[in-house]
């Protein structure tokens, strides 16, 4: 999965359950994306997706590289110690049975923000032409490409397929788009309002100048490295954590990006000044519900 990639987005609504139902216009992008490998051990595997993006301007020149930092997947073995999305906001500890485990590998998705979409575990079977991975299906956070242009439901129930290629790979998602009530129970009258297929295309490239998404990498990683250990003590320390994107008008992602920006801007880090920085953050966006201790 690691490497660089042109990387295509297609998502289409097939079925729709709801008696108003008008199908939404399809999603289609693309762009070209970097896969970085953060961690690499027998049981461990965590991967940062990087996007770089020239655009073709209206003189014909090029622009400058243009730099985001995408999602992350971590893979780890005989996963025990899972957190799965409850709904409005809630993220929740699930620990299934050793044996239930046994050959499997979990996936767990990642904002781009560095906080919680999705985990899943599943085994991977290997063929002569591919490999593929399928997860259980759980329940996902509406993604940006949805939340920014409609409000009319809660949560997508996903599961996802994995299928690795001799020229890249690809990312399937077969989602539900679900209403839920303030205690994340489906809406009694539709709990669905449509079925939505999706299919991302990781292409294999060569030729393409992935260096300021190096040099990118290269200035910030320190500082997305803490946000990720601030993530993990909280979770440690939490079996149910809620999660607020915005407070008061602030947005996590956006003062993060922000924060990093500088960073790569000035390419300087102060180590106590970012602790200080995300401490704050995750005081104001993030709410330890349940203490871990506590069963």
């Amino acid at each position: 999965m690691a490497g660089a990639y042109r990387t295509s987005f297609e998502f289409l609504e097939t079925v729709g359950f709801a008696p108003d139902f008008s199908p939404a216009k399809p999603y289609r992008s693309w762009a070209t994306e970097y896969v970085y490998v953060l961690v690499d051990e027998p049981e461990f595997i965590s991967l940062q997706h990087i996007l770089v993006m020239v655009i073709e301007q209206e003189d014909g020149s090029l622009s400058d590289p243009i730099v985001t930092k995408h999602w992350r997947q971590d893979w780890r073995f005989e996963d025990t110690d899972l957190h799965k999305y409850a709904g409005n906001g809630v993220w929740a500890r699930t620990t299934p049975p050793e044996e239930e485990v046994v050959g499997t590998w979990s996936q767990a998705v990642f904002q781009v923000d560095d906080s919680p979409r999705y985990e899943s575990f599943g085994k991977w079977q290997h063929h002569p032409t591919h490999s593929v991975w399928e997860g259980h299906e759980t329940r996902r956070p509406l993604p940006r490409r949805e939340f920014s242009v409609r409000d009319d439901y809660d949560l997508l129930l996903g599961s996802n397929r994995h299928t690795i290629l001799p020229t890249g790979w690809t990312h399937e998602q077969d989602n539900l788009k679900m209403v839920v009530d303030e205690d994340g129970s489906p809406d009694p009258v539709t709990p669905f309002l449509a079925r939505e297929f999706g299919v991302n295309r990781y292409e294999r490239i060569i030729g393409f100048d992935f260096s300021a998404g190096d040099e990118y990498w290269e200035e910030t990683g320190p500082f997305w490295s803490m946000v990720r250990e601030k993530w993990a003590e909280t979770f440690e320390a939490w079996d149910s954590v809620e999660f607020a994107a915005t407070v008061d008008g602030e947005s996590m992602v956006m003062t993060l990006f922000g924060k990093a920006m500088e960073i790569a801007g000035s390419g300087e880090f102060d180590a106590e000044q970012a602790e200080a920085d995300i401490d704050a953050l995750f005081e104001r966006h993030v709410t330890g519900l349940t203490p871990a201790d506590e069963q």
